[in-house]
């Protein structure tokens, strides 16, 4: 198997195991007692996500009857249907589930199960709220947006390498993200950076 259908099956499991996390009210990579805090950013995909499981679940009831008369394809369009329903609330289960996360020496930030990146608090030189609706491709700019949206913008002193969705890597200095409540995320961060933690200079993504 290559490398970008090792990521790809990896992706769906971590998505397919995001139900489970949510339906238990469990969040990945929160460590409370050592200081962790959680913000979440999934809330401004909820409707869109919400309004698309719902076509899919109209789609599968439709197929369902179209094809009742042929039981071979109806269990195979059955089986499709399903795991696409599972898929796509799996999708925003990753996004509940897996909170940007800010810890003592470092935040993490994240999008759903296919972008997970440390950053150093060290490396960040400055942080400020900055609301964008477009997001134009640039050299070392990693953007993750929600409904198209971010929120907050990091400016980092030197490099950290992000991995893509397949395994593309990059060396990045500005992120842009999005939270939920981004007045609360950036009060946060600026009083960690007022005392930072000492310099961890390798960032981890996964």
């Amino acid at each position: 198997m290559t490398r970008p259908l090792r990521r790809l099956f990896g992706h769906e499991l971590r998505v397919l195991g995001s139900l489970f996390m949510w339906v238990t009210r469990r969040r990945h990579g929160v460590r409370p007692a050592a200081g962790d805090r959680a913000f979440g950013h999934a809330r401004g995909q909820a409707a869109t996500m919400y309004g698309l499981t719902f076509v899919c679940v109209v789609e599968a009831f439709g197929m369902s009857v179209l094809l009742r008369d042929h039981p071979t394809a109806h269990t195979v369009a059955l089986v499709v249907d399903v795991y696409g329903v599972l898929l796509m609330l799996g999708i925003h289960a990753a996004s509940v589930t897996r909170p940007h996360v800010l810890s003592p020496d470092a935040l993490r930030v994240r999008q759903g199960a296919h972008r997970d990146l440390r950053i150093p608090l060290a490396l960040i030189t400055a942080v400020r709220a900055e609301r964008l609706f477009t997001h134009e491709a640039a050299d070392g700019v990693l953007d993750l947006p929600v409904a198209s949206t971010t929120s907050l913008t990091l400016e980092l002193g030197r490099p950290v390498t992000d991995v893509g969705f397949l395994g593309k890597r990059r060396e990045v200095t500005k992120v842009r993200l999005h939270a939920d409540d981004p007045d609360r995320l950036l009060a946060a961060l600026r009083e960690r950076l007022a005392a930072p933690a000492p310099d961890h200079p390798h960032a981890g993504a996964n």
